[in-house]
């Protein structure tokens, strides 16, 4: 079978040849490893088109990833301490007390918006027949920190201010429209992320959540599926207490933190969705030994995956990881066995 199949085999539960593999490499990585990594990758099948696409070049990194103070198109200063490597918002384009929220106008949606580099696994896949295309990276919640702030957004959605309901749908309606110019291509599935959690919690209490962002998510996903695409949804820390809701709501893949969710939790939806890995970034990955790390793969792959499929196998390579490690990871991809 070729990549595309085995995708949709492994999310749909209708037994892949193996696991399809899918690189997520930060830049900073490609620019510390360079031509060790590139041997390393070249002996890999991966299964959603990344050599097609082209490099990133220091010069064309995106605001929030190169080096130094950079206004994105919202209008949001990042600071980026080290090329490839996402910095922190510092400026925002809406003032916490809302003084300026009436000249603020979003940016208009166009295609060439979209971004195109490696590191958004991007969209020159949907040219070939034999890979997956999965574009988009589409987040929500973030999007309204960039665009006020942490603390005031929260703050704002605790008390319930009318200004935050009022961007949140504003924000939905570009959104709707981002969403509609991904459609008009050929993609297998659209790729969402919002980081819910703490290393022990959610950000906010699930029934703040369940009100102000699930019919959010809703919209979103329902546009998505009724085109016949698949929806993947991203989520940093511990979201324990909302994974039955994303289920709920459709999603087909997710990419969450499993070191740091409950067990009882994941093993509810075991067949039933689709995980692409997070392989353990924090300690696994930059710490333990090429042998551990096969091993952590392996016992993963086993929990979470069933032989009809589930797993799509995946795992976060920065510059703190050792070339033996991301090595290993990658044999371990492919050594796998049900």
């Amino acid at each position: 079978m070729n990549s595309r199949e085995r995708v949709v085999r492994a999310i749909e539960f209708q037994q892949p040849d193996r696991p399809p593999i899918q690189h997520a490499i930060l830049p900073a990585a490609q620019y510390k490893y360079g031509d060790a990594l590139t041997s390393i990758l070249d002996n890999v099948h991966e299964d959603f088109g990344w050599h097609l696409l082209p490099d990133l070049p220091r010069e064309k990194l995106p605001p929030m990833y190169k080096k130094g103070f950079n206004t994105d198109d919202f209008g949001t200063v990042w600071m980026v301490e080290t090329d490839g490597i996402c910095g922190i918002p510092k400026q925002f384009p809406i003032n916490e007390d809302w003084s300026n929220y009436e000249q603020y106008s979003l940016p208009e949606v166009f295609t060439t918006s979209i971004p195109k580099y490696r590191m958004y696994s991007g969209h020159m896949a949907g040219t070939s027949d034999d890979y997956y295309a999965r574009g988009a990276w589409i987040v929500f919640f973030e999007q309204l920190q960039q665009l006020h702030g942490f603390e005031a957004t929260l703050m704002d959605i605790f008390t319930d201010r009318s200004e935050i309901y009022r961007l949140r749908d504003k924000l939905l309606e570009f959104n709707l429209a981002y969403i509609d110019n991904w459609l008009e291509m050929e993609y297998q599935g659209l790729h969402f992320a919002d980081d819910w959690g703490t290393q022990v919690s959610l950000l906010i209490p699930p029934d703040k959540w369940r009100l102000f962002f699930k019919p959010i998510y809703d919209e979103m996903f329902k546009k998505v599926k009724e085109a016949g695409l698949h929806v993947w949804f991203h989520s940093d820390g511990n979201i324990s207490e909302i994974i039955p809701d994303l289920v709920e709501l459709g999603i087909d893949v997710i990419n969450c933190q499993t070191s740091v969710i409950e067990e009882d939790i994941i093993r509810q939806f075991v067949g039933k969705i689709c995980f692409r890995t997070d392989l353990d970034r924090q300690g696994v990955l930059p710490n333990a030994s090429p042998q551990e790390v096969k091993g952590y793969v392996n016992e993963l792959f086993h929990a979470l995956g069933t032989a009809n499929g589930g797993i799509v196998a995946n795992g976060e390579v920065g510059p703190d990881m050792p070339l033996e490690n991301i090595e290993a990871m990658y044999e371990a991809f492919m050594e796998f066995k049900w």
